[in-house]
């Protein structure tokens, strides 16, 4: 009995779980793709035009207004919904300010965005991850140990590397993105290429937006393992927050130039809304303009 209990739990990881928690405070549905195609929903009416089939025309609403009609649906095609979640060792930090590591956080709102997908109707992936596409349970749990157990892995790239999806996928990035402007640039130019729609998720722990360290700190790089001894920390706060922000800004205009969103999110708050914000994204309920710091 104790097997058999183990062995179920097992199909369950922790990671699972706690993403559908989180799943279920968001409102899900199909979600149309807006524009006119085969479906069952209706999406609008238009006037006729030569050409259009008979069959088409929406005789009561013409009778109404006294010329033809054509009634269309809106297209609900399913797509494909990737997502990326940086694993290197920056990753697994976590301060006493928060409860979680950022990698966790990322992984479970990865996952949480996955199973509202899948409940609408749409396949989920994850790029670099053995799996294939698909919209069922049975998808949904390896992606689970996938994500818990990736960071076992040897090779863990912090950015998406010689990936090839197909054309206009839509891909939800979540990274710290501390590398290197210029290598962002040049992995997410190779996603936009074949025209994919991204959304970028910076996820931050609390202090290093923060930096609220004084006096003699020493300070180790979770990358390289190099170390930096501060006298005085507080002194280096100014410039810390200037760097940051640089940087911040060539991701916000790199993201800017390509048509994608760009959202912030700590691990000190509450996952639920940065999901409904990420679940409106992908959905295409929210313009990209109104996205500085949506679901902080």
């Amino acid at each position: 009995m104790r097997h058999s209990a183990e062995k179920a739990a097992a199909a369950f990881p922790g990671l699972l779980i706690a993403a559908e928690r989180i799943a279920d405070t968001v409102i899900h549905g199909v979600h149309g793709r807006h524009k006119a195609g085969p479906g069952e929903d209706f999406w609008q009416f238009r006037p006729y035009s030569p050409g259009d089939a008979a069959h088409r025309i929406d005789w009561r609403r013409s009778a109404k207004r006294n010329r033809l009609f054509i009634r269309e649906n809106e297209w609900a095609a399913t797509n494909t919904l990737w997502s990326f979640v940086s694993a290197t060792p920056g990753m697994q930090f976590k301060s006493d300010l928060s409860d979680t590591t950022k990698y966790d956080r990322a992984a479970t709102l990865a996952l949480a965005l996955s199973i509202l997908a899948v409940k609408a109707g749409e396949r989920v992936a994850s790029l670099g991850a053995p799996i294939t596409p698909g919209h069922s349970r049975g998808t949904l749990n390896q992606l689970a140990h996938w994500f818990e157990n990736r960071l076992e892995l040897p090779d863990r790239p912090g950015l998406p590397v010689g990936e090839s999806l197909p054309k206009f996928a839509t891909c939800v990035l979540f990274s710290d993105f501390l590398e290197p402007v210029d290598e962002i640039k040049q992995s997410f130019n190779a996603l936009a290429a074949s025209g994919v729609k991204g959304h970028v998720v910076q996820v931050f722990d609390p202090v290093e937006e923060t930096f609220p360290f004084k006096g003699r700190t020493e300070f180790i790089d979770t990358n390289t393992t190099g170390k930096l001894l501060a006298g005085r920390a507080e002194t280096l706060r100014e410039a810390y927050g200037e760097k940051l922000q640089r940087h911040r800004a060539g991701i916000r205009d790199l993201t800017k130039s390509l048509g994608w969103s760009f959202t912030i999110h700590h691990t000190d708050h509450s996952p639920n809304k940065m999901l409904m914000s990420l679940h409106n994204l992908v959905a295409g309920q929210m313009p990209v303009q109104h996205l500085a710091r949506t679901g902080s």
